[in-house]
């Protein structure tokens, strides 16, 4: 019997060491397990982690219908915006030039074609040659009109109130082209040779623009260049010795271009202001007479391009 105690201690006490060896040996185990996790963990690359993560698609790859982020929708629909405000900005910018590009070229034209049909095809309408003496006494004829702008004023000298408003409106008109850069040649001739010598017309105008330049001579030199340039004058038919008298005269101003042809008259209309616009925009749209000769020769090609 107390053998028998004895075998059934020892085989109680094997089954508790067994037993503890097994919780052991599972510890351990799971011990190795958890160290093993770990250190695969630890040597994974990150590009490794990183290809694990779901992957986003382009926005090429969205299907239609497909559902955009918030910030995606916004940065499409602003730079839409910016890209369709410039377009928008540019085209009025450039409609605007083009339009004032047009505008100007049709004005200039029209005005280039005033001035051909005021010069007349063959002998000019208005103008022509003449020979005459300056207030220095020097010689001055229709050649002294070629080189420069001019613009030309019939008067006299005992003329009461006409003739000095008109000069003196002259001067402002030079004084403005000249700021310009806009250089015109005033020429004063008088309708009234027999009372204005070369010596009365110098005293006369220095009241006036510095510039002008007064001409004088027979009166059969001035008749003609009045009749050249189509201008009226006339005086009593009967004068007395000494008795002062007016003239009747036309009143404008003669354009002249560069190669001494008329380009147009002014009358009274034209002020302070509208005058040397006028001349300015006859100035800037001069075309030189050889240049307009080539032009017609070339026809209508040649007018639009040069």
């Amino acid at each position: 019997m107390f053998r028998n105690s004895m075998v059934r201690a020892t085989c109680s006490k094997r089954l508790v060491t067994s037993s503890l060896l097994a919780r052991r040996n599972f510890g351990s185990s799971l011990l190795r397990f958890n160290e093993e996790k770990a250190k695969l963990n630890t040597d994974q690359t990150p590009s490794q982690s990183q290809s694990t993560a779901p992957k986003r698609k382009p926005l090429s790859r969205i299907p239609i219908g497909g559902t955009q982020t918030k910030s995606q929708k916004n940065v499409g629909s602003g730079s839409v915006e910016f890209a369709t405000w410039k377009a928008g900005l540019l085209m009025a910018v450039t409609g605007g030039v083009i339009y004032y590009f047009f505008t100007k070229e049709k004005r200039k034209l029209k005005v280039q074609q005033e001035a051909e049909a005021n010069r007349g095809y063959g002998k000019p309408l208005v103008g022509g040659p003449f020979e005459l003496i300056d207030h220095n006494g020097n010689k001055f004829t229709n050649e002294n009109l070629k080189g420069q702008f001019n613009i030309l004023y019939f008067g006299f000298t005992h003329c009461p109130d006409i003739c000095p408003d008109e000069l003196d409106k002259l001067g402002i008109w030079l004084n403005k082209l000249k700021s310009q850069n806009i250089n015109v040649q005033p020429i004063f001739i008088t309708c009234d040779p027999n009372r204005d010598t070369p010596k009365v017309v110098k005293e006369y105008l220095e009241d006036f623009h510095p510039d002008i330049i007064g001409l004088t001579g027979t009166y059969e030199q001035v008749k003609n260049i009045c009749k050249q340039y189509r201008v009226y004058f006339s005086t009593p038919p009967t004068l007395k010795p000494g008795q002062d008298y007016l003239v009747d005269h036309s009143i404008f101003f003669y354009l002249m271009d560069s190669d001494g042809e008329f380009v147009d008259a002014m009358g009274r209309n034209y002020d302070q202001e509208t005058g040397p616009l006028k001349i300015k925009e006859q100035y800037d749209a001069f075309i030189p007479k050889a240049e307009r000769e080539k032009k017609k020769e070339g026809g209508f090609l040649s007018s639009i391009f040069g």
